[in-house]
Parts: C-alpha cells; structure tokens; sequence
C-alpha cells in the first residue's frame, strides 16, 4: 500500500475508475455481440443492432475506454459483416 496520501489517493481512483471501464466494456462486448448475432441469424433488426453497436463504440471512444483506431476496426468488421449477408 501507499506510504503517502498522494499515491493513496492515485490508487483510489484507479480503482475506480478500472471498474468503470469494465462496466463499459462489458456493455459494449455484448452489443457487438447482439450485432453479430443479428448478422448471422439475418433478422430484420440486424441494421439497428449494427447501428447501436457503432455507437456504442464511438461513445467508448469518447469516454477514454477504447482507442479510436480500435473502434474504427471494430465499426468497420461490423459493417463488412452486414453487407457481405
């Protein structure tokens, strides 16, 4: 542990802010997920899923959580998917 309350408190929010992140991550790895499925199964709402995971990561991408190069290949193996279905 910290001897001091500078890097106690650094500590602190790392911590937090670790379980944020993965809050997010997890929201986002499961609306990919739901995009994928839609794509694969060809449902009728795959375009929205699709459109809701973009989202999802460029909101990623603003809140600091994922690169924007990461989102960008993300966004465009999604859309790939879509339009070769």
């Amino acid at each position: 542990m910290a001897k001091s309350k500078t890097p106690a408190k650094r500590h602190r929010q790392s911590l937090k802010r670790r379980a944020t992140n993965y809050a997010y991550r997890s929201r986002l790895r499961t609306q990919v997920k739901n995009a994928r499925l839609a794509i694969s199964e060809g449902t009728e709402d795959k375009d929205a899923k699709v459109l809701v995971a973009c989202r999802e990561l460029d909101r990623m991408v603003t809140k600091g959580v994922l690169h924007k190069n990461t989102a960008a290949r993300g966004k465009s193996r999604l859309i790939q998917a879509l339009n070769k279905k």
